[in-house]
C-alpha cells in the first residue's frame, strides 16, 4: 500500500530536471523575443512554440522511479536510456618532469609505448631521434641528480634507458 502511494505521489510531482528545463525555456524564450532580426519573425516564433511544447514520454525502464519516467521528447530520446561506456582519448606517454616517469603508465620514461611512438615519429631520421634523446638524457641526468644527489641512477642506467634502445646494433 505504501509503495503505491509513493508511486502515485511521484507521478504527480514533476521531476526536478523537467522543472529546470522548463524554467530555462521560459527565460530563453523571453530573451529571444526581445531580440531584433529576421530570425525572430512571427512564423519562427510559431514554429518555436510548437517544438517546445512536446509531449512527455516515459522511458519505461523497470528500475526507474515513476517520477523520473516522464521527460521531454527529443530527437535522441531513444538513445537516452542506453548505457554507453565512457571512453577517454588515449593519453600520450610523455615524461613527468623532474621525476622522469611516464604521465600515462607511471613507469620510467621512455616507457615501451613512448619508445614505439618515438620510433614511429622519427622513422626516417634516426640521427634526429638520437640528438633529441641525447638532449633529454642531459636534462634527466641533471634533474634526477638534483632530486637524489646520493642515490640517483648510474650514468650507465640512464644511457641504456634514454639512448641504448634507440641505437641500431649491427649484427656481428
Amino acid at each position: 500500500m505504501a509503495a503505491t502511494q509513493r508511486e502515485a505521489r511521484a507521478a504527480r510531482a514533476p521531476a526536478p530536471a523537467d522543472l529546470a528545463v522548463r524554467a530555462a525555456l521560459v527565460f530563453v524564450r523571453a530573451a529571444l523575443d526581445g531580440l531584433p532580426g529576421p530570425a525572430h519573425t512571427r512564423a519562427h516564433r510559431a514554429a518555436r512554440t510548437t517544438t517546445t511544447e512536446q509531449p512527455l514520454v516515459g522511458r519505461g525502464d523497470p528500475g526507474e522511479p515513476a517520477g523520473r519516467a516522464a521527460r521531454m521528447a527529443h530527437p535522441g530520446a531513444d538513445l537516452a536510456g542506453q548505457r554507453r561506456p565512457v571512453v577517454s582519448p588515449p593519453r600520450p606517454h610523455l615524461p613527468l618532469r623532474p621525476l622522469w616517469l611516464c604521465r600515462s603508465c607511471g613507469t620510467p620514461w621512455p616507457c615501451a609505448s613512448a619508445r614505439l611512438a618515438l620510433l614511429r615519429e622519427y622513422a626516417h631520421d634516426r640521427v634526429a631521434l638520437l640528438v633529441y634523446l641525447g638532449g633529454l638524457l642531459h636534462d634527466a641526468a641533471g634533474e634526477l641528480h638534483r632530486l637524489h644527489p646520493h642515490d640517483g641512477p648510474e650514468p650507465r642506467q640512464l644511457f641504456g634507458r634514454f639512448l641504448g634502445w634507440a641505437v641500431s646494433r649491427r649484427p656481428s
